[in-house]
């Protein structure tokens, strides 16, 4: 008689999964809770110690561990083996249907203790799930609940599960551990207040799908989208949707590009961003007013564009922002008057965001190839006391202001990438140019007239004095950038000679 053993913590389809294998002849061995749910749907099952002859102890710890359970898993079928088994009175387990502890549901409460954290590790799961994983050729493995009944339609119509379909559930099964270890590993971490590294030797990280996408950047692109766990849900992986058609893989890009940069301000603020760029950025005395200045700045690339906004979408800010159309709406809160203004747009999607800091995941991954780039986030902040004039001219206090506002901003572009910004509003971006003078001229020439007495802000230092005498003919005031280039003694002559004044941070925002 084949023998099933039973042991899930979600019980998604167990009965179903218990009924059809005693209806084929299957023995079923189970434990605890899952042992009561089969028995009480009227199933037949062996309680698991009437197996091993040992009581469960230690609270539940140990009651799978032992040779009577890994070794009826772990046998080949071969004569030598199942002469061992014979003689130590152990029969052969022939499909596994295990999954773990519920520890991310755990560690997800709030106010869970590090104490019901640690209960909820599961030691004998993953034993028991490694083990038939490694003998797939013999045992069949499920830890998905989803398979149940794949796996018993193989065994109705064909009497076994093919190989090629248990070497898959295999793989799924060292995924589930792998993943499960991941997030154990990535909790100790946070309760050490330590981040876990992924710049070490092997890299291990865990993600939960979040939902299927319609497609990716493109429609002949699949696409998902993952959630870290052990991570305090933050940005776009923390949204609640209040309204609006499903998020697509863009608007999930461009909504964190938007909300990554809306958080550098304390003040009240409003980005607009389109293709992973800020088209309008602004700071004002009221979060209307700042959303108003964005849009102003411009009105031709924020149609169809992502808004960010740092304080609650009062219905002065909906009413504005019913005017254009635009595919995401992200901020803190949205006022009953604002969801009831903007619900006369039933497909624009609205995104309350979760507080704190934008980057709590402190990586950024890129895939080359067959190979993954990891780098720290880009979370060096620059104040007034980090700025380093270099120029004969003194800036006001007003210039260093707005230098910084426009810093903040141009970190967040493309590189190549000149901001040109006054009184706390963009006025002109040049983003992702293969070369920096043609990144401040689309800045400029989108600045136009405004450009008189704005700041210039570079992601990167000044190769050449080219950008300086372009700033200086369309009237601006002041430039704030990295400095560094072997060149610099040119460039700062420069800005003495047409009178600018020039600031150097000393820090460098590639944004690739």
């Amino acid at each position: 008689m084949k023998r099933a053993l039973i042991s899930v913590s979600d019980k998604t389809g167990v009965t179903e999964l218990a009924r059809g294998l005693v209806e084929l002849g299957w023995e079923l061995v189970s434990t605890g809770g899952t042992y009561k749910t089969i028995k009480e749907a009227g199933i037949p099952v062996t309680y698991v110690s009437e197996i091993t002859g040992f009581p469960e102890i230690l609270d539940g710890r140990v009651k799978t561990l032992h040779p009577k359970i890994h070794g009826g898993i772990l046998a080949r079928r071969t004569p030598e083996h199942l002469a061992q088994l014979a003689e130590q009175g152990i029969g052969t387990i022939d499909l596994v249907a295990v999954n773990l502890y519920p520890f991310r549901q755990t560690i997800s409460k709030p106010g869970v203790t590090l104490e019901e954290a640690i209960e909820n590790i599961d030691i004998g799961g993953p034993a028991m799930v490694r083990a038939a994983a490694k003998n797939h050729e013999s045992v069949v493995i499920v830890v998905n609940p989803q398979r149940y009944s794949q796996v018993l339609n193989y065994l109705r119509e064909e009497g076994e599960v093919p190989l090629v379909m248990r070497r898959q559930l295999a793989a799924e099964a060292y995924c589930h551990t792998a993943q499960y270890d991941a997030m154990i590993s990535q909790y100790l971490f946070g309760q050490t207040g330590e981040r876990p590294g992924l710049l070490t030797e092997d890299l291990i990280l865990a993600g939960n799908k979040v939902q299927t996408l319609r497609y990716g950047e493109n429609p002949q692109q699949q696409a998902a989208f993952y959630r870290l766990p052990g991570y305090a849900a933050s940005g776009v992986a923390g949204a609640e949707q209040l309204q609006g058609k499903e998020l697509s893989f863009n608007n999930l890009l461009d909504t964190q590009a938007a909300w990554n940069l809306v958080q550098e301000f304390t003040q009240p603020a409003a980005v607009i961003v389109k293709h992973n760029n800020p088209c309008g950025a602004a700071i004002a005395e009221d979060i209307a007013t700042a959303y108003r200045k964005a849009l102003q700045a411009d009105p031709v690339s924020a149609f169809g564009g992502i808004v960010a906004l740092n304080r609650e979408v009062d219905g002065e800010t909906a009413r504005e922002l019913t005017e254009i159309f635009l595919e995401v709406i992200a901020a803190p809160a949205f006022s009953e008057e604002a969801k009831t203004i903007l619900a006369a747009k039933s497909n624009l999607r609205l995104l309350v965001m979760p507080a704190g800091n934008a980057t709590v995941f402190p990586y950024d991954l890129r895939v080359v190839g067959s190979g993954l780039l990891v780098q720290e986030a880009d979370t060096r902040e620059i104040t007034a006391a980090d700025l380093r004039v270099v120029s004969q001219k003194q800036p006001t206090p007003e210039q260093i202001e707005e230098m910084l506002f426009a810093w903040r901003v141009v970190k967040h572009v493309k590189s190549n990438a000149i901001v040109v910004t006054k009184g706390g509003v963009t006025l002109g971006v040049g983003a992702g140019q293969m070369n920096r003078v043609g990144s401040a001229r689309i800045a400029l020439e989108q600045a136009g007239e405004k450009a008189a007495g704005a700041v210039l802000a570079s992601d990167a230092f000044f190769p050449f004095p080219d950008t300086v005498e372009l700033a200086a003919r369309a009237g601006i005031s002041a430039i704030i950038q990295t400095g560094g280039a072997l060149r610099d003694e040119e460039v700062i002559a420069a800005a003495d000679r047409l009178g600018l004044v020039m600031v150097l941070t000393g820090v460098r925002h590639f944004k690739h």
